[in-house]
C-alpha cells in the first residue's frame, strides 16, 4: 500500500514517492516534529524559492542579528507553502570529516526536502 501526498489547498498530486521517504527515528539537527523528511522529489510539482532572512538580535555591540539562509518549498499550481529544503541529510561523500573526528557541517552533505503534515493531504492507494 503506498500513500498519495497531495497538496491540502488544491489538491494537486505532488508526485512523492515513499520510497525516498526517511524513517520517523532519523535524527536531524534542524528536527523533524510535524514534518515528513524526503530525500528526493519531482520539481515539476513544486515551486523553489530562495529566502535570505536577517532577524536582529542584540547580545553585545558586536553581535547584531541571526542570518538564515533557506529555500521554500511551494505548490506549483497554487503556491501554498508546503515546507523547506534543509543541508542537514547524508554526507554526499563518504571521508572521515574534518581531522578525523567524523562527519560535520564542513563535508558537503544531500539536501532533505522537509514538507509540513498540516499542509499535505495524506491518502492511501489501494
Amino acid at each position: 500500500m503506498a500513500s498519495i501526498y497531495s497538496c491540502k489547498e488544491c489538491g494537486t498530486n505532488l508526485n512523492l514517492n515513499t520510497s525516498h521517504l526517511y524513517p520517523a527515528t532519523v535524527y536531524f539537527s534542524a528536527g523533524n516534529k510535524g514534518t515528513l523528511s524526503f530525500a528526493m522529489i519531482d520539481n515539476t510539482k513544486f515551486r523553489l524559492e530562495k529566502e535570505d532572512k536577517i532577524r536582529p538580535f542584540f547580545e553585545t555591540l558586536d553581535y547584531w542579528g541571526i542570518q538564515r539562509k533557506r529555500t521554500k518549498i511551494n505548490c506549483n499550481n497554487c503556491g501554498a507553502l508546503l515546507g523547506y529544503i534543509y543541508d542537514d541529510g547524508p554526507p554526499a561523500v563518504d571521508t572521515p570529516g574534518q581531522f578525523h573526528f567524523g562527519p560535520s557541517q564542513v563535508i558537503p552533505r544531500y539536501p532533505r526536502y522537509r514538507l509540513k503534515t498540516k499542509a499535505l493531504r495524506i491518502s492511501t492507494e489501494t
